[in-house]
């Protein structure tokens, strides 16, 4: 969907504005310092109408990133959710994905946030996959970047922030400069961490390989649903640092996030993974975590919030 037909009104404050009016000043200290905290969280259609993926962990790790940062959020979790499913019926989408977003805004100049305000907004959107659907289906070409995450002492990596993602955007660009569709970053100790914008996984002899969340990666919720899944179908899960070598050697790769959802790896830095083909575990982890978002598979974890059917219509 081209981003004209994205023009849906957007939740401020607790007021809805349109699409225009959703401004703010250049002398606002985000746009000086990056001091924004965000989510990006699912709605699905399902076959009872639209409903949110995993909603209340969103939001919950929302104020967190608030907390960390400390920025005076004025909602509490359960009221930024309720803000959500509002949006989602005032746009009328039966899917969306959406974006809610603290940011410090005001007049002035200066590092230091001293009465800055903190604006929050929730932004409906239509996205489709985001390493694109013949990634999604055939597995994705990535490189290993030479860009690295933060070592743990400089940047809160379990907080979604905005600035948290300047490197992300050099790895992004490196990789598609390089013909690759993602690049897999290091930590500060030149062990595994994740792509760009991703949690990785990796499979060998039957084991699911994932890092730590002390590898400088975010706490991904699909990273927590993933896991869980993969537990209930009897595969051994193990959170440890492994060395770049391991990505060459590994029987299966995939990339998980809000955004990406399950999307396989076929190679990496031109050596394919596996058979070069999206493996069996990660087809099988892909299908079962699509099916509960979707609602086509019973959610019997409880991931999913309803949305109002009777309020609303697709556009």
């Amino acid at each position: 969907m081209a981003a004209a037909d994205n023009h849906h009104r957007i939740w401020r404050d607790g007021q809805f504005v349109n699409w225009e009016d959703a401004t703010i000043h250049v002398m606002s200290h985000v746009v000086h310092y990056g001091s924004s905290v965000f989510e990006g969280i699912r709605c699905y259609e399902t076959p009872a109408g639209p409903a949110i993926f995993r909603l209340g962990d969103h939001m919950r790790r929302f104020v967190d990133s608030c907390r960390i940062y400390r920025m005076p959020l004025t909602y509490t979790a359960d009221e930024m959710s309720r803000a959500a499913v509002d949006t989602v019926i005032e746009s009328g989408l039966p899917h969306c994905y959406l974006r809610p977003i603290a940011l410090r805004t005001g007049e002035q100049m200066g590092v230091l946030p001293n009465d800055t305000p903190l604006e929050v907004f929730i932004i409906p959107w239509t996205w489709g996959t985001y390493l694109g659907k013949d990634a999604l289906t055939n597995g994705a070409d990535v490189c290993v970047s030479s860009w690295r995450r933060a070592a743990p002492d400089t940047f809160p990596a379990l907080a979604k922030a905005g600035g948290n993602y300047l490197n992300s955007q050099l790895s992004k660009m490196q990789a598609r400069i390089d013909n690759y569709v993602e690049g897999i970053m290091l930590d500060s100790f030149g062990l595994v961490s994740e792509g760009s914008g991703e949690n990785l996984f990796l499979v060998r002899d039957g084991k699911l390989f994932t890092s730590t969340i002390s590898s400088g990666i975010l706490n991904g919720i699909t990273r927590d649903s993933v896991i869980r899944i993969a537990l209930d179908m009897g595969v051994k899960v193990v959170e440890q640092a492994f060395p770049r070598e391991m990505l060459y050697i590994a029987d299966e790769l995939f990339f998980t996030g809000t955004a990406a959802e399950v999307t396989p790896i076929r190679s990496v830095d031109r050596i394919p993974v596996g058979t070069g083909k999206p493996g069996k575990l990660t087809l099988e982890i892909q299908r079962e975590y699509m099916g509960i978002a979707t609602g086509k598979i019973p959610d019997r974890y409880g991931w999913l919030t309803p949305v109002p059917a009777t309020a609303t219509a697709a556009t």
